[in-house]
């Protein structure tokens, strides 16, 4: 399993097995999105809260993060064509 933390993928290799409660209908609906089994679809969850947290911290730093860059001298070296598509 990857984890992302600050952009950095890790292997996760150490697993757990837990027992957990949880509503049949909400675990059933989320088996029927996911098309997998119980531990497939709960990882599932697991990761996109864990992808959520990421992005949280990552919009947290909107307006303090001054980049200095100019888009037209970076589309120097690169050709477009007439829809504005890189060559």
């Amino acid at each position: 399993m990857l984890v992302s933390e600050y952009g950095m993928v890790r292997h996760m290799s150490e697993m757990r097995k837990i027992t957990a409660f949880v509503p049949a209908e909400l675990l059933a609906a989320a088996q029927e999105h996911t098309g997998e089994g119980v531990t497939e679809t709960l990882r599932r969850g697991l990761e996109k809260l864990t992808h959520q947290a990421f992005y949280d911290r990552l919009r947290a730093l909107k307006g303090k993060v001054k980049f200095d860059v100019d888009l037209d001298e970076l589309r120097e070296d690169r050709e477009f064509d007439e829809h504005g598509n890189v060559l």
